[in-house]
């Protein structure tokens, strides 16, 4: 290990503190990834780290002594750090032991390979990363093939991205696209699109899943873009039985994902 950092004002601290910008993030090609499941996941998925911040009063629990030894196996550099440190890179009141700076995934729509039938989730204009991360969570429990980020507010990689989806992120397939790149994809994929939007009149519950889909969401804010009003696009709406007019996005997108769920029936395993 490198020699223990004691510092918040040290560079090599404030350099990766300055990972929570995105620009930084996209300049540096670099990103943070907080907590031993997203870790875990991460490395599962093949991503490349290229530093990790580890604090050895933390670092108790036996996944973290794991994460810590598939790292050292790699070759990766660690950089040992006090609690102060290691709290000060990390995100929320969750602090795990452990903190990896990453190389950051690239993924574009030609990066995606979809099975037989497949169902895709695309997020247009969704700002907020605990969105993007909870419906990742929902899209990998319901087993869909993919994640697209249209026109997307934030980047699929965002530090809270990555804790949001507890690294689902990391092995789900996933891909960020303009929307007319996006509509563009799916017509060429032979997918059916299916978007939510409030002034819909048909029943989400009332559409066949059981093909190519895509399910389309937007921001909570605004909704969807022009973009979803072809002929080609079912519009669909959950009915709001009280006094609020919509789910969160998140929320929306779990009832649509497990809706297509069930017309597909339970995959084999």
């Amino acid at each position: 290990m490198r020699d223990a950092i004691t510092s918040i004002q040290n560079p090599r601290v404030r350099a990766a503190v300055r990972l929570r910008d995105r620009r930084d993030r996209t300049e540096a090609g670099l990103t943070l990834v907080d907590g031993l499941r997203e870790l875990r996941r991460a490395l599962d998925a093949g991503t490349e780290l290229v530093e990790l911040y580890a604090c050895e009063a933390l670092c108790t629990a036996p996944q973290c002594r794991e994460i810590l030894e598939r790292v050292r196996t790699a070759g990766v550099p660690i950089t040992t750090v006090s609690e102060d440190v290691l709290s000060r890179l990390s995100f929320g009141d969750r602090v795990e032991g452990v903190l990896g700076v990453a190389r950051l995934p690239q993924r574009q729509l030609s990066d995606l390979h979809l099975p037989e039938g497949p169902l895709v989730a695309v997020l247009e204009g969704v700002e907020k990363p605990g969105n993007i991360g909870a419906v990742m969570r929902s899209a990998d429990g319901a087993g869909l093939s993919a994640v697209i980020a249209a026109d997307g507010g934030t980047d699929l990689f965002n530090p809270n991205v990555i804790r949001a989806s507890i690294g689902i992120v990391f092995s789900m397939p996933v891909a960020a696209a303009t929307t007319s790149q996006t509509v563009a994809w799916l017509n060429q994929n032979g997918l059916q699109i299916v978007a939510a939007s409030l002034d819909a009149t048909i029943n989400y519950a009332e559409i066949d899943y059981t093909g190519p889909t895509a399910i389309v969401l937007g921001a909570e804010s605004v909704g969807l873009s022009d973009a979803w009003t072809g002929p080609e696009v079912s519009r669909v709406r959950l009915p709001m039985l009280g006094v609020a007019d919509s789910l969160s996005v998140s929320a929306a997108a779990a009832v649509l994902f497990y809706e297509a769920r069930r017309q597909r029936g339970r995959p084999a395993e």
